[in-house]
């Protein structure tokens, strides 16, 4: 690797997003979202609609990414175009219901895959202890945690492929109808389906996973908008199809409230031995997601202690200039959460934060042309201003209805916000009188 040339290429950053991506959302939300959503067309539309969300993000951030090519994602273009303490706060979620949180809950979904296998391990601890191994994988070389992302993101895409093909020809299946139903379009423009909509984004949540790591991308400019929006597309068109093959191989009933969806799946595809088998493999699949999520996340942590005095610490990186403190903060928070906390509400929560967040950053594109209409810009969104527009309309009304149906959780969410607010004046507090402290001696 020449002086010049940075760790991540543009496969380990695609590679990343759809690793990001591809996890816990998919093998696990349906059973949450049949409660509400019956007919398949509706259930098919919600990862429809969630792709479309995720793709109209995608290329609005892509400009800011190309634009500002410097690690910490929200973090780095809140604080810009806004205030810095708009970035903190996106960087404070980040750290808690960014990325600790999906570790924790991808943690806790592999640990129930286990579990279904081998009654007698506890799902907890299995989740915990692969945490751990996962984040002393990351501590030591950015390069070489980049390539084992990379491989095993690559096992991810062929398995998943693998399981789709397999479903299609399975011998028993259930028979539906991928058409509208009388009741379908009053499901869809239903609050039910907004907050279903919840759990579809956090699924798709990782679509901008390259834009932490942008300082450590090659030719960023060029491989950062590439990355995000191939793997969007990739997983969008993979969602729809692991979907439908749950609810063509496996009665709605069996699967409902049930967080091991590809589990019962994979027992009626191929047999209980199989499905135990493809249970152990979903299982691994994962391990990349959680990796995914340890490689970026301590990122958007740095950042933080780069440009805040009082917390340099977090910033500290060893000789292969990782961000091991980061790391450890950011896997001590999700074992603190895999311990504590339910896997359902983690999700809703972190879904809720995680769009406020993203659509304060994509209003943010607007703001940014208007600001700096000279800027150098070597990607522009595509459709623009209509696929901005349509990201910050659909989350608007996915969090409208949250906070309608869920008001408990999404005032967590703000309780969140509001404690990393006052951290954040304290901070700058702090900073103030230590600077006064050295000019007055």
């Amino acid at each position: 690797m020449t002086a010049d040339k940075k760790p991540i290429g543009f496969y380990a950053a695609t590679a990343l997003v759809i690793a990001n991506m591809v996890g816990t959302g998919v093998f696990t939300s349906l059973g949450y979202q049949v409660f509400d959503t019956k007919t398949v067309f509706a259930l098919l539309m919600l990862w429809v609609v969630g792709g479309i969300i995720a793709f109209c993000g995608a290329v609005s951030y892509s400009e800011l990414g190309a634009a500002m090519p410097r690690s910490g994602g929200e973090y780095h273009y809140l604080s810009k175009i806004f205030h810095p303490s708009l970035g903190f706060l996106s960087g404070w979620i980040s750290v808690i219901a960014g990325f600790g949180a999906p570790i924790a809950a991808a943690a806790m979904a592999l640990g129930g895959y286990v579990n279904k296998v081998y009654p007698g391990l506890n799902d907890v601890y299995v989740g915990a202890v692969v945490v751990v191994l996962i984040t002393l994988v990351h501590s030591f070389d950015v390069k070489k945690g980049a390539n084992f992302q990379l491989v095993f993101t690559i096992i991810k895409v062929l398995l998943i492929i693998v399981f789709i093909g397999c479903g299609f020809f399975a011998s028993t299946h259930q028979s539906i109808s991928i058409l509208p139903a009388e009741t379908s379009w009053k499901e869809i423009f239903s609050g039910s389906f907004a907050v279903s909509l919840v759990y579809v984004s956090y699924a798709y949540s990782g679509w901008n996973a390259s834009a932490y790591v942008a300082g450590e991308i090659d030719n960023p400019q060029r491989n950062l908008p590439r990355s995000i929006l191939q793997g969007t597309f990739l997983v969008m068109i993979l969602y729809v199809l692991v979907n439908f093959i749950f609810l063509y191989t496996t009665p709605i009933p069996e699967i409902m409230g049930q967080k091991e969806v590809g589990f019962f799946s994979a027992g009626h595809i191929f047999g209980e031995t199989g499905g135990n088998i493809m249970s152990m493999i979903i299982s691994m699949l994962l391990i990349s997601t959680i990796s995914s999520m340890v490689l970026a996340g301590p990122r958007v942590t740095q950042m933080i202690g780069q440009d805040l005095p009082s917390l340099k610490v977090l910033a500290i990186t060893n000789k292969k200039r990782v961000p091991f403190v980061a790391i450890l903060l950011q896997s001590t928070i999700a074992l603190i959460l895999i311990f504590t906390s339910k896997f359902d509400t983690v999700v809703t929560y972190l879904g809720f934060t995680l769009s406020l967040f993203t659509t304060l950053t994509v209003i943010g594109l607007f703001v940014l042309r208007i600001k700096k209409p000279d800027l150098p810009r070597p990607y522009k969104t595509w459709g623009y201003p209509v696929t901005p527009v349509i990201f910050i309309a659909l989350n608007i009304w996915v969090m409208y209805f949250l906070i309608d149906k869920k008001p408990i959780i999404a005032a967590y969410g703000f309780g969140t916000i509001l404690v990393g607010l006052v951290f954040y004046y304290l901070e700058k507090m702090l900073s103030g009188n230590k600077n006064e402290n050295q000019n007055n001696n």
